[in-house]
């Protein structure tokens, strides 16, 4: 077994590692608006819950170069953004979203998305999602050293849920209705398989 490490690599090389071992990787469509208005969208897999009492999610939002990202960004400024999951029938369209794009472009308008209104923030979200979460900014942390972070770590209360009602059932999401699309490493995705039960011991 090799033994590697992290400090001896680069980056890219500890990005490959940790993007090809922590598999599948949910993937959330995040909308947020920026200060003129703008209604950006961007697919994020470093994604996952982090409470449900509250009902907490994080989104780890890279940095490119020192740099944030316009979601981070808007959601820092905004305080509000919209989660959606992406699933088999919306995963094209949301491909076409991390798209490098001027903060001044929508990528819901290039994607050919459709904006809804959102119930109790004034983000909206987008129709092609079968789940949406409607969130408000509970904490950032900048990551990475205080002088040029790597990343920011967005944790988030959501506030609404907004879930098709095809695959709601008996207070209980069908994952087979869902369908919902998982990240691996490079361009690779997966659709969700068979699945199986296995009892917690007493």
């Amino acid at each position: 077994m090799l033994s590697i490490d992290p400090n001896t690599n680069t980056e890219r090389e500890n990005y490959k590692f940790l993007t090809g071992s922590i598999i599948p990787r949910p993937i959330a469509f995040v909308t947020s608006l920026s200060e003129s208005g703008v209604l950006n969208g961007a697919p994020f897999s470093y994604f996952n819950i982090v409470s449900s009492n509250p009902p907490l999610i994080s989104l780890s939002i890279q940095r490119a170069g020192g740099k944030m990202k316009d979601t981070a960004r808007n959601i820092i400024e905004k305080k509000e953004f919209v989660v959606h999951i992406v699933d088999e029938h919306n995963v094209d369209l949301i491909n076409q979203t991390a798209a490098t794009l001027s903060p001044d472009e929508s990528e819901i308008e290039i994607a050919g998305l459709t904006a809804v209104d959102s119930a109790k923030v004034s983000v909206p979200g987008v129709q092609e999602a079968k789940i949406r979460m409607e969130c408000i900014l509970e904490q950032v942390l900048q990551l990475g050293g205080q002088d040029e972070p790597g990343c920011d770590l967005i944790i988030g209360k959501v506030i609404h849920f907004h879930i098709e009602n095809e695959i709601y059932k008996a207070g209980r999401i069908d994952p087979t209705g869902l369908a919902a699309v998982s990240r691996l490493a490079g361009a690779s995705y997966a659709k969700l398989g068979p699945t199986f039960e296995i009892e917690r011991p007493k």
